[in-house]
């Protein structure tokens, strides 16, 4: 089952569990949407692997799997 992280790795931004702009790769690195597209080249800093759209956990399944409360924050620097 998904963490549902609830933060960008990047920018710290809030990115709830109902939120369309999440970015998870394969290890679930989460990233925002405008990190990805605009620091990141689409490429996670920490595997190397894609990204792609964190699913939304439905409701009902959200209130008995709740989401991560833990925060990962780690800033890469813009790319060049």
């Amino acid at each position: 089952m998904l963490e549902l992280r609830p933060n960008c790795e990047c920018c710290d931004i809030d990115l709830p569990p109902e939120s369309p702009d999440a970015r998870i790769c394969s290890f679930e690195c989460t990233f925002c949407a405008d990190c990805v597209e605009n620091k990141l080249q689409k490429k996670c800093p920490n595997c190397g692997g894609e990204f792609v759209r964190r699913p939304i956990r439905p409701a009902p399944a959200l209130a008995k799997y709740p989401a991560s409360a833990q925060r990962v924050h780690a800033p890469t620097p813009t790319a060049s």
